[in-house]
């Protein structure tokens, strides 16, 4: 579903090379599910390898990944764990968008509505095991450390920057900022050209940056209150929020009464949901740390072995990719060399 905090925050375009030399933590499974949806065939299909293997979140991985290398950014991956039982209801909710999508991708693709088909194409995407099996295989042959967190992955993203281990994190999604991620990147992973749903207009999707701190003083609220206002809103733990209730409705619910129990007009509701509960889930979430990630060299070798022998990917499009990062890589050794010097 993804909380809806976009009225709410004021993003600042920056460009890739403003995160030189940092850490970002990036949320795996909302990066696989983007790559998933937008590398498709042309009637909307996933890209595979000869044995009917899914390879085209390992495309979105490898070439995305590259770019961040390449632009000396410095990509730490975390997967999610066990989902709390909060969510489970958002979970089959998406399950069923997925079964309602899978029905009309495959009607718009006999009745040759192929726009159409990959619209809906675009939703039925599903995260097998050997998928997250074969996204870490291809991290560590590019030298890129990943985590296993024990919950929420975006949790444990948010903290490695609470803890000054990543400089931000990086998802579509908002729930990061309630988790207390310091600073959130959109767009990181999708960012290029893009097109319209339904239309012939094409627009760039560029990173933006949201940062807490600036946040709750624009807002003038605690980091307390802003989960409160996700609860009323709707999160993946209470995906139907409060009825009629937006993000400017809960803010100013919010700083009118302090917070959620002193509501009168959603105490009804409120104790139909564990609220505290999902509370703490944000406030004090089930983490992982790492302290000092180890960024290796990638071992171009493993690589190809891998993607193209393994996972039928082009030789020559790898091997160009992997000489084009070293070139650049170097380049920009150089020139630090220089400025020092």
């Amino acid at each position: 579903m993804g909380l809806d905090l976009k009225p709410l925050v004021e993003p600042i375009r920056i460009k890739f090379e403003e995160l030189t030399n940092r850490v970002v933590a990036i949320d795996a499974y909302n990066a696989i599910y983007q790559f998933l949806a937008i590398i498709r065939g042309q009637q909307g299909e996933h890209l595979m390898d000869s044995s009917g293997k899914v390879t085209s979140h390992l495309s979105g991985l490898f070439y995305r990944s590259i770019n961040f290398l390449s632009m000396g950014i410095k990509p730490i991956y975390v997967f999610d764990g066990k989902a709390p039982s909060l969510k489970y209801a958002e979970i089959e909710r998406r399950r069923q968008v997925k079964r309602v999508a899978r029905v009309k991708y495959e009607q718009a693709l006999q009745e040759g509505r192929l726009e159409d088909a990959r619209k809906y194409a675009q939703f039925t995407s599903v995260i097998q095991d050997y998928m997250i099996d074969d996204a870490k295989m291809l991290l560590d042959s590019l030298g890129i450390p990943h985590i296993d967190a024990p919950s929420e992955g975006e949790a444990t993203a948010a903290n490695l920057t609470i803890n000054g281990t990543a400089y931000t994190s990086a998802s579509q999604d908002f729930d990061s900022l309630l988790f207390g991620a310091n600073r959130l990147v959109r767009n990181l992973t999708v960012s290029g050209r893009r097109k319209l749903p339904n239309k012939q207009i094409y627009i760039n999707v560029e990173p933006e940056i949201i940062t807490l701190d600036q946040t709750l003083q624009t807002l003038r609220i605690s980091k307390e209150q802003f989960v409160d206002i996700g609860i009323l809103i709707g999160t993946d733990f209470n995906p139907d929020g409060f009825t009629g209730i937006g993000p400017k409705k809960a803010l100013k619910m919010i700083k009118e009464h302090g917070k959620l129990e002193e509501i009168t007009d959603v105490k009804e509701k409120l104790n139909e949901i564990e609220y505290e509960k999902i509370r703490d889930v944000f406030l004090q979430p089930n983490v992982v740390n790492i302290e000092n990630p180890e960024f290796r060299d990638p071992d171009n070798n493993e690589i190809i072995q891998f993607l193209c022998k393994e996972r039928n990917f082009s030789v020559d499009r790898v091997s160009s990719a992997l000489q084009k990062m070293k070139k650049v890589s170097n380049s920009r050794s150089q020139t630090l060399e220089q400025w020092f010097s």
